[in-house]
């Protein structure tokens, strides 16, 4: 009888969890699976059936948004010759004209709902999935140095590589101006920084650069079954996204924020200045770069999660030693030449042109940019918050909930020709459009005269 009992008073307690449980509202958590419930074969197979229709949702938002087209501007280029791209290619709505746009204030933007798709917040090509995706080019680069595959089985790279950087870039040296580009056109591997640097940089600062090209596990290319690479991968490096110590554009998502709809997708910014800046991260406001080093490999790569770096095999780096060595050469990457600034990082009037000076007037005055853009590096090393929510509603794009893009790095504008897509989720393709975006966001209402002036004195910097 009291046997019977006790498996009656196990079965109530049973269903009463399983009614307590069905009637628990579903919550958004802030962790990621641990244990894999699908085998590798099947889940890859069910995403690269799944790819081409999340490419083609993400390539149709982007043809809504701006002009794609291949039309670089005239007499400009990168600092190793690549074309910089020109015009204002964010798309307006009907027959809206940008003066007309930037005549309204934010309350009848909003209301009227005017706010230009390609100011919205930009997802990520799959942002339910997220995760480190590379330009093909970096992949067929690195594919054919190091024979180290970055190829997404499940996605492809969604902006066209001539709205990207320079690749692969040059490398400058604050201790070393006399040499030029370093590279000479190379790109900076495991297979030839040594031979490259001898010489040039000092044992500790040769280290730093050791394990900034070296490839560590990383939440998509790792060994384990849970990973986005077809084989399993020995990870990426530091330098896959800082190509060069700037960038090529890689998109990610930011690691710290949850749920994962409000995660803001990641344009990768140029290390260039590295040495002049306080601040580190789009939106973390990490205090130092050896801070900012050390997030990155512990969480950034991993989404912020320790769980999935432990079972991934993450790589704790030595604060004293190896983060400080990595510290040490970042902090030696310069800005490119600019032979139109005097010392005081302002236009020598011997040698910029018209349009170039009256843009500078226009930076520093009616503009706005100033207050936040100081010279001589073009930045306050503060954090800002635009706002931008005053002028759109609340909305999911593509997976990525639009509410507001919240305090934002100010980052350095010396060098900005060299360093496209613009703001912090590389939603600007061109500085017209930059310029476009804060004209309306600031209330600035610039001529369109004034507006090319002062896309020339950025292209001075």
């Amino acid at each position: 009888m009291r046997e019977g009992l006790k498996v009656i008073a196990g079965l109530l307690i049973i269903a009463a969890s399983v009614g307590w449980a069905k009637e628990m509202p579903v919550k958004e958590t802030s962790y990621s699976p641990v244990v894999m419930t699908e085998d590798f074969d099947s889940a890859m197979k069910r995403m690269k059936s799944e790819k081409a229709d999340i490419m083609k949702r993400q390539m149709k938002l982007l043809e809504e948004r701006y002009d794609l087209s291949d039309n670089p501007a005239s007499g400009v280029s990168m600092s190793s010759g690549k074309a910089v791209q020109g015009d204002v290619r964010v798309k307006l709505a009907g027959k809206m004209k940008w003066q007309d746009l930037a005549e309204m204030t934010p309350q009848e933007i909003r209301k009227n709902k005017l706010f230009p798709k390609g100011f919205l917040p930009l997802p990520h090509p799959n942002h339910e999935q997220g995760g480190m995706l590379f330009p093909q080019m970096v992949i067929d680069k690195i594919n054919e140095v190091e024979q180290r595959d970055l190829t997404r089985y499940d996605l492809d790279f969604d902006l066209p590589d001539h709205f990207l950087p320079e690749y692969p870039a040059p490398i400058y040296l604050t201790t070393r101006p006399d040499l030029g580009d370093v590279t000479k056109g190379e790109l900076v591997t495991i297979n030839n920084f040594f031979e490259m640097f001898d010489g040039i940089l000092n044992p500790k600062q040769l280290e730093g650069l050791r394990l900034l090209v070296t490839p560590f596990p990383q939440q998509q290319f790792n060994l384990t079954r849970d990973r986005r690479s077809e084989k399993p991968s020995r990870g990426v490096t530091c330098f896959d996204c800082h190509s060069n110590g700037h960038t090529i554009a890689p998109t990610h998502l930011v690691g710290d924020i949850r749920p994962q709809k409000f995660r803001h997708r990641l344009d990768t910014p140029t290390l260039r200045g590295v040495n002049i800046q306080r601040l580190f991260g789009s939106q973390r406001a990490l205090k130092s770069v050896e801070d900012f080093t050390e997030f990155e490999q512990r969480a950034a790569y991993f989404d912020g999660d320790p769980v999935i770096a432990t079972k991934k095999g993450v790589n704790i780096l030595d604060r004293a030693s190896q983060v400080h060595f990595m510290a040490e050469f970042q902090a030696l990457l310069d800005f490119p030449p600019a032979e139109k600034l005097d010392i005081f990082g302002k236009l020598d009037r011997k040698k910029a042109s018209a349009s170039e000076m009256r843009g500078q007037e226009i930076f520093f005055g009616k503009g706005k940019c100033a207050p936040c853009h100081t010279p001589p590096y073009y930045t306050d090393n503060l954090m800002h918050n635009l706002k931008t929510e005053r002028f759109f509603e609340p909305q999911m794009i593509n997976g990525r909930y639009a509410a507001m893009d919240g305090p934002i790095k100010n980052f350095p504008l010396r060098g900005i020709k060299d360093s496209p897509p613009y703001l912090h989720d590389g939603r600007l393709l061109t500085l017209e459009d930059t310029v476009e975006f804060f004209n309306l966001i600031l209330e600035t209402k610039l001529t369109e005269e004034e507006k090319k002036d002062l896309v020339e004195f950025l292209r001075a910097l």
